[in-house]
């Protein structure tokens, strides 16, 4: 079964905060100026909107930040939850309000101080109230408490399997860095680093090291969708949704699905684009550039798998070859990622792929965008989609 909501929606207007590591104010300012940023771009007024989504990490309520940014009545609110494989189920959800007339104006949003305030990177080395703490607590004794452990976990057993080496894993963050290094929204505007400033960086957690893990950062960023329709007559070029897909595969675990029958895949991504892929008709081949989450650096080789830009075991040859550089197949993370842009739990990643399809990024690829990918968390329930022109 193929759902059919392909090309029935679209994002007319996006907005960020600054990025910063303290932004001297609280979440629930950050998420009123990014909406209100994205309503400006759409040439939209804050009584258009009806439908909210976010994060259930977001601690801004959706009630607030309507009132703050001068919202009427809302019909239509949703969260997802996964951390950043919330990311694009947020349009998932902003798509399906839309397509069946549910709300028109549907705002997604993130803002959080995750340097100044809950830092994402302590993990469940502090308290940890949850029923996931069933499965944590297995991990716990052995050190695994943050998210970098975790993921440093699989990551030993895909290079194991794959024979991928750590000038994969420098490819991307030094290509991700070079994009930021030109983008001045991006924390790390301007500040290059090389071979051996990251050879010379401290590990974090065997294999990675500093520059493979991404930042953490006090930010917001929003994006609003609408129907086609009304997209045509608004400020900015629309931007289809053509496909957005979220799966949680048998015997998934939040982060530590240790007891799978292999540790080095990850199927929730193969399948979330297998659905988006199927509802759009299109494949790999299709897709010009690419926002693919970058929590970790290791990560991207995965979700580049997944989503068939080359078979298993083989990112690292097309990374290696300079695919996701300016000039290559594969354009990525062009606004220096949660790596080298900031970590806003991949919502700055939707406003870089819509970017990229608008024409106006700025490591905008000389080749036309036609369609975008852009990808959410791995190692939770999560999923991508795929942005077209209008």
């Amino acid at each position: 079964m193929v759902a059919n909501i392909a090309n029935k929606a679209a994002i007319a207007g996006i907005g960020s905060t600054e990025f910063s590591k303290n932004s001297g104010r609280s979440e629930l300012s950050l998420a009123a100026e990014a909406v209100k940023a994205a309503l400006n771009d759409a040439g939209l007024k804050a009584s258009d909107v009806d439908g909210m989504v976010t994060f259930t990490m977001d601690q801004n309520e959706e009630v607030d930040v309507a009132r703050a940014v001068g919202c009427n009545d809302l019909n239509f609110f949703a969260r997802v939850p996964y951390g950043g494989g919330a990311a694009t189920g947020t349009l998932l959800q902003a798509a399906m309000a839309v397509a069946t007339g549910m709300a028109e104006v549907v705002v997604c949003y993130r803002a959080l101080n995750g340097r100044s305030g809950h830092r994402y990177s302590a993990g469940v080395s502090g308290s940890l109230i949850t029923g996931s703490a069933i499965h944590y607590g297995w991990y716990m004794p052995y050190g695994l408490l943050t998210p970098t452990s975790w993921v440093a976990m699989y990551t030993q057993r895909y290079m194991h399997l794959t024979g991928c080496t750590e000038d994969a894993l420098f490819e991307i963050a030094h290509t991700t860095r070079e994009y930021a290094v030109k983008n001045p929204a991006a924390f790390f505007y301007n500040q290059p680093f090389t071979r051996a400033d990251y050879d010379n960086a401290r590990r974090i957690c065997d294999p990675l090291r500093l520059f493979d893990c991404c930042q953490e950062s006090d930010g917001g960023s929003a994006v609003i969708v609408t129907t086609p329709e009304r997209a045509r007559d608004l400020k900015q070029p629309g931007v289809l949704i053509n496909g957005v897909a979220q799966c949680s595969p048998r015997d998934q675990e939040e982060m530590t699905s240790f007891y799978r029958a292999e540790i080095g895949r990850i199927p929730e991504m193969d399948i979330a684009a297998r659905h988006a892929y199927a509802q759009c008709g299109l494949s790999a081949k299709d897709i010009d550039a690419a926002v693919i989450y970058d929590a970790f650096s290791s990560i991207v080789l995965m979700q580049l798998e997944s989503w068939g830009f080359c078979e298993f075991g083989e990112a690292a040859k097309f990374v290696l070859d300079g695919n996701l550089r300016p000039d290559g197949r594969l354009p990525t993370n062009t606004h220096g990622g949660q790596l080298s842009e900031a970590y806003i739990h991949g919502v700055n990643g939707i406003v870089e792929a819509v970017r990229l399809v608008r024409g106006t990024s700025v490591n905008q690829p000389k080749k036309n965008v036609n369609h975008a990918l852009v990808t959410s968390g791995v190692g939770v329930p999560t999923g991508g989609a795929i942005l077209g022109r209008m």
